[in-house]
């Protein structure tokens, strides 16, 4: 889904920590009061849901807003303003009926505002990054493209609360993406209201979802959710408020957690093994793998796929993985472990042959492609940047990856930057990196997730890796009939991007935590996002 934040685009520089916190309260006084601090590395960057595009900014959003469906514990879909829906025999055309509803100024919710948002979102002024994930709904495509009006899109509001979508072909994922917040209402009153300001702070913005979000300004590190009284489930919200900050090293919050001043925290290397016995110790599966994005754009030494073949292979995967914590287990594809099945199958099995080929640690073979691309680059010795986000766990990546690939390949300078999320978000859009430390987090169960990043003409595409073969294959699997051939199109694709080392998987995403018992129903969807509607304290 989106990049954590480093830990972000994961987005990632290696995982984000998301700690629970009580800023200064005492835990008998979180109880009495039902509030809780939530803490996260990084910070917001917007909450327009058009506009977002990382883990902490969705993290507002599905708490604050709500669509069709609601993603449940272990990613269970579950019904939010869809009371009803029904699909069509050809499977091209879903019929949602929506409850009745408001927004957080009392006005009401209707299948209006869903036309209006995803209009907005695909409206090439708007320049959603996300703006590709509505490609199969009629039309999106050639207007995203500029092609087709706004008002041709397959999305229409028969009365206040029935909403019909037309799509081009079968989407075989499409009720998972109407969980996720890109596909939610937007108020056009509010939108028009607040301009060029809307999303950049709390106050300009409405709100349908358990909790609004309140003090943000755009630019500070601590702002609140407070329980939403118009919020139509309100009676199943027990929390009246949530503090967030922005904490970016894990010792000074197990610090706070010691004095009774944070109610949990995400968990570095040697507090995961320390505490893995205490009561309220968790170990939560993201969902996402971090990886290295190379600007083959840019960089003429990084364009050489020997170059990039001996990077991989000079990564001690386990090591880093011990070295951040956690229980991040080492990666060989890019589609995380876990997010997509095939029968009984895990859907990587599919790709581990061609995973082991070129993604494996072995110091002689990385030396001999190393040497092999200077060689072709007519060159005996190169330089390159590694960037990262200026988090703890972004830091020791950078730092150990800088360690071991200067140690193996000899005759290759690393330089490392870390820099605050987002500086690193605006030279990634920018293309001025040579290598990103980056993370992706599953928007929805199913490795289109991953793999449609890596298409030539994708937004996310920032190092401009390129392969025809691998672009065919996917747009094949989009539109297949055969649930078979479908996945066999994006293991093939898989395979392609791994034998072309177009990105490097580095680990799986998988965080540790330890949260006091007292702490109910806070549950992390197994795709790197936590919900908080039904949450409560003992």
């Amino acid at each position: 889904m989106r990049p954590i934040k480093n830990k972000a685009p994961l987005a990632l520089a290696a995982a984000s920590m998301i700690m629970l916190t009580a800023c200064g309260k005492s835990s008998s006084q979180t109880s009495k009061k039902q509030e809780f601090s939530w803490s996260t590395s990084a910070e917001i960057s917007t909450i327009d849901m058009s506009k977002a595009s990382d883990t902490v900014s969705f993290d507002q959003l599905r708490n604050t807003m709500e669509g069709l469906y609601r993603t449940g514990k272990n990613g269970k879909l579950m019904p939010a303003l869809a009371t009803s829906s029904t699909v069509s025999k050809d499977g091209k055309t879903y019929t949602f009926t929506l409850r009745k509803s408001k927004w957080s100024d009392g006005s009401p919710v209707t299948a209006k505002d869903f036309v209006y948002s995803w209009r907005r979102t695909v409206n090439p002024k708007t320049a959603s990054e996300y703006a590709y994930l509505f490609e199969g709904i009629k039309n999106a495509t050639a207007i995203t493209a500029g092609k087709r009006p706004l008002s041709s899109l397959g999305v229409k509001a028969e009365g206040d609360y029935k909403l019909v979508v037309t799509l081009d072909r079968r989407i075989p994922y499409f009720k998972n993406l109407m969980a996720f917040a890109l596909f939610f209402p937007q108020s056009e009153k509010a939108v028009k209201k607040y301009g060029s300001n809307y999303g950049t702070a709390s106050k300009y913005m409405l709100y349908n979802g358990p909790y609004v979000q309140k003090g943000w300004t755009g630019s500070n590190l601590s702002w609140k959710m407070v329980k939403n009284k118009y919020y139509w489930d309100k009676k199943n919200v027990k929390i009246q408020q949530i503090d967030w900050s922005v904490q970016k090293t894990p010792s000074t919050a197990y610090n706070l957690y010691q004095s009774n001043k944070l109610d949990a925290l995400s968990l570095d290397s040697s507090q995961t093994k320390q505490l893995a016995k205490k009561p309220g110790f968790q170990l939560i599966n993201n969902g996402g793998t971090a990886y290295l994005q190379y600007n083959l754009q840019k960089d003429q030494n990084l364009a050489n796929v020997n170059i990039r073949r001996a990077i991989s292979m000079a990564i001690d995967r386990s090591g880093l993985c011990s070295t951040l914590g956690g229980n991040n287990q080492p990666a060989k594809t890019f589609t995380a472990k876990g997010v997509m099945y095939v029968g009984d199958s895990e859907y990587t099995s599919g790709v581990a042959k061609t995973s082991e080929a070129y993604n494996k640690y072995s110091k002689t073979e990385a030396k001999k492609l190393f040497n092999k691309g200077l060689a072709e680059l007519g060159k005996s010795s190169i330089t390159i940047s590694i960037m990262a986000d200026d988090t703890d766990s972004g830091k020791k990546t950078v730092e150990a990856l800088q360690s071991e690939l200067t140690q193996t390949l000899g005759n290759i300078k690393v330089e490392t930057t870390t820099v605050p999320f987002k500086t690193r978000m605006a030279r990634r859009e920018e293309g001025k990196f040579d290598v990103m430390v980056s993370t992706w987090i599953a928007d929805f169960n199913d490795a289109i997730s991953f793999l449609d990043l890596l298409t030539s003409n994708n937004s996310r595409n920032y190092g401009k890796w390129s392969n025809s073969e691998y672009d065919r294959l996917i747009a094949d699997s989009k539109v297949s009939a055969s649930s078979s051939q479908r996945v066999s199109d994006l293991q093939k694709a898989e395979a392609i991007l791994l034998e072309d080392e177009g990105i490097t998987p580095i680990y799986y995403i998988s965080t540790a935590y330890l949260i006091r018992p007292e702490i109910k129903n806070v549950y992390n969807d197994n795709l790197g996002g936590w919900q908080f509607k039904y949450a409560s304290v003992k």
